[in-house]
């Protein structure tokens, strides 16, 4: 999974830049807080939330602990149903088992579901290497495409841009906008619908992900709003889907739970206009289903990182974070942006990159995130974990070793405040050099006359 092209650096990086945007800043709070709004509304009439929670907690953990089993359970069903099922390690196999299909077919275009999958493994960028065009037709992601532009939240990806800047998109890069397009949200999603139905009746292929796949029956289930998924996966002659393998759930009794949980997470709807479910191959249609690893083991054999996997992409954790919503996921340089990918990319990548590395920090361990989670994943406490697992630069791992040996004996902290206190004069309120950026970002406390360990040993006698 590689950085977005043309995003570099590291999120401290990303991020001041983003925050000087204060239009950006104005579409982000606007969005987020009406979408906050009506999930806690929505949320707010069950009764039973936290026991839904729960429910979706464990049924997540009980399949990431069985997913060897589950996922052969899924690959026999969808092939008895007549589908095609594919094993991708990483994004590369993906890519050109996903290539050699569409190849198969002698198409040269192929119509697209809202995808993070295929985005996190760059389908479209190899396809078009491959002289092969994907066309999005999400209306955000179609956006996102016209406009040369990146994906910034997972539900919303075009959540930064206003009306009027998709106008000027749609007039400058749609070529059959109407010459009087106004802003009015009907009259541009009606352009889109006029601009997508001709690739809708033309197109032979389509690639989708999936929300869910059941493995009991060998079903994958997408959710949706706009209808364009229904669309995709039903007139094509050739459906593509490619799904991580974290996405399974053993049973249709457990997608009873995540119907719930989902469009209030997500849309703050009690249910999505949109639900469709496919069992292998459908009449006059050819099904293969890329199941995709890409990292997800890797995650999985972590005790701490792997509750990452029980992510449903709701993006519930992005509308509450106020870094997200000050920064914008384009800081965050990879397809999962706010807190769960602060935490999803760095393990599905590694920690090798300055940005992988950075994006740990990218969080005030509020516990937002975590309170909003619909399957309960504790992102703060993952945050802290990959915090500890960063290659530190030198002069902090010296202080940090010098800390502990001070920490590690009762007599060496006591020596250590009674030094302190006799120098507290000469203690810098800036220190120097690289540590400077330590102090510029905190407030250094006073550092008291008397330390409570002398002040208890005075009044304890007394």
């Amino acid at each position: 999974m590689s950085v977005f092209i043309g995003m570099p650096g590291d999120f401290p990086a990303n991020s001041a830049k983003a925050v000087q945007d204060s239009q950006l800043r104005f579409n982000l709070r606007k969005a987020t807080h009406t979408i906050r709004g009506k999930r806690a509304s929505v949320v707010g009439e069950l009764p039973d939330w936290a026991q839904l929670r729960a429910a979706g907690k464990a049924i997540k953990d009980h399949t990431l602990r069985h997913l060897d089993r589950y996922l052969v359970q899924m690959e026999e069903a969808v092939e008895k149903a007549g589908g095609r099922v594919h094993w991708a390690r990483d994004a590369d196999e993906a890519n050109r088992i996903v290539t050699d299909l569409v190849k198969q077919t002698g198409e040269s275009e192929v119509v697209k579901v809202k995808s993070m999958a295929t985005q996190e493994i760059g389908l479209n960028e190899h396809l078009a290497a491959q002289g092969i065009t994907a066309y999005e037709t999400d209306l955000a992601e179609l956006i996102v495409q016209l406009g040369d532009d990146f994906p910034s939240h997972i539900l919303v990806p075009a959540i930064h841009r206003n009306r009027s800047e998709i106008r000027e998109i749609f007039l400058a890069k749609m070529g059959d906008a109407p010459a009087d397009l106004t802003d009015e949200p009907a009259a541009l999603a009606e352009a889109a619908r006029l601009h997508l139905r001709e690739r809708f009746l033309r197109s032979k292929v389509a690639i989708s992900g999936a929300n869910f796949m059941i493995a009991e029956t060998g079903t994958c289930v997408v959710l949706e709003s706009e209808g364009n998924g229904r669309m995709c996966l039903t007139l094509p002659e050739t459906l593509i889907s490619v799904v991580g393998i974290e996405k399974l759930l053993p049973t249709w009794r457990d997608l009873e739970v995540f119907l719930q949980l989902l469009p209030r997470s997500s849309t703050g709807e009690r249910m999505n206009p949109y639900t469709s479910t496919w069992t292998g191959a459908t009449e006059g249609q050819t099904f293969h289903l890329v199941l995709l690893d890409n990292g997800r083991t890797n995650v999985l054999a972590d005790e701490v990182g792997r509750q990452a996997l029980r992510c449903i992409r709701c993006s519930a954790c992005l509308n509450v974070c106020p870094v997200y919503e000050r920064a914008g996921g384009h800081a965050y340089g990879s397809v999962y942006p706010g807190p769960i990918g602060a935490i999803l990319t760095p393990q599905l990548r590694g920690l090798g990159s300055d940005l992988d590395a950075s994006l740990p920090y990218a969080s005030t361990l509020c516990g937002a995130c975590f309170e909003a989670c619909p399957v309960a994943i504790d992102i703060p406490e993952v945050l802290v974990d990959l915090r500890a697992k960063v290659a530190h630069p030198r002069a902090e791992r010296a202080g940090m070793r010098a800390a502990g040996w001070v920490l590690a004996k009762e007599v060496r902290l006591a020596k250590a405040q009674r030094l302190a206190s006799r120098f507290r004069k000469l203690v810098p309120k800036r220190l120097p050099g690289p540590l400077s950026a330590w102090t510029d970002t905190r407030d250094l406390p006073e550092i008291p006359k008397e330390s409570f360990r002398e002040w208890w040993a005075r009044n304890e006698r007394a």
